[in-house]
């Protein structure tokens, strides 16, 4: 029993890390000032499956509704530290956006929780509401950091990749809306990564066996 339960907090710290490298960037569509919306739905969709994976792992190992906020908040604190980079480098507070899963890891839990740790419940229903949610939650997010044209050219950094330097938005974009797409994608993606995190509870405990 000892050695199956480490090899699972083992597991979880691992996928919590990786998802956290994954996703790491994901908060820095502002510095795609030309593309900022197709990188914000790109990256909503990269954050959906990072974290509905690692969140459905961690809930349905411990069977315990509140687990998933908890992987939540251990990517957040993660990425935190992360972005201080961008602190370091001479950019303001308000202008680094720290992707939100809180509240999307709290409806997974919610789901759980209401159809008393139901799995296929958790999967279609928990999938959809993460997938629908995160690209909202982050979209408010994003509206609230400074603007990203001005403080990017206020706050130059020679030191930055050529892609990653600013650049004059142009008239046009490929999405109109990138919330919805976003959204949609995600609801639709994250039903099959849901599952994909049930499952590995049974590889892990077969492999285990």
């Amino acid at each position: 029993v000892w050695f199956r339960r480490c090899t699972h907090y083992l597991f979880i710290v691992v996928v919590a890390v990786n998802s956290t490298l994954l996703t790491i960037n994901a908060g820095d569509y502002i510095f795609y000032t030309d593309w900022a919306w197709t990188s914000f739905t790109v990256f909503s969709i990269s954050q959906t499956l990072m974290l509905i994976v690692g969140a459905t792992y961690y809930l349905t190992f411990t069977g315990v509704p509140g687990t998933a906020t908890y992987y939540g908040l251990i990517m957040t604190v993660y990425t935190w530290v992360a972005k201080a980079a961008w602190f370091s480098l001479g950019y303001p507070y308000d202008f680094i956006v720290t992707p939100i899963w809180l509240p999307s890891a709290m409806l997974l839990d919610l789901v759980y929780w209401a159809t008393k740790k139901n799995k296929h419940s958790l999967i279609l229903f928990g999938g959809v509401l993460v997938g629908m949610s995160i690209p909202l939650f982050n979209m408010v997010n994003l509206i609230t950091v400074a603007d990203p044209l001005e403080t990017a050219f206020k706050y130059p950094r020679p030191t930055l990749p050529p892609y990653m330097t600013p650049i004059e938005p142009q008239v046009g974009k490929f999405y109109n809306s990138p919330v919805a797409l976003g959204a949609g994608a995600g609801a639709v993606l994250s039903v099959t990564f849901t599952a994909l995190g049930c499952k590995l509870n049974t590889w892990t405990y077969r492999w285990m066996a």
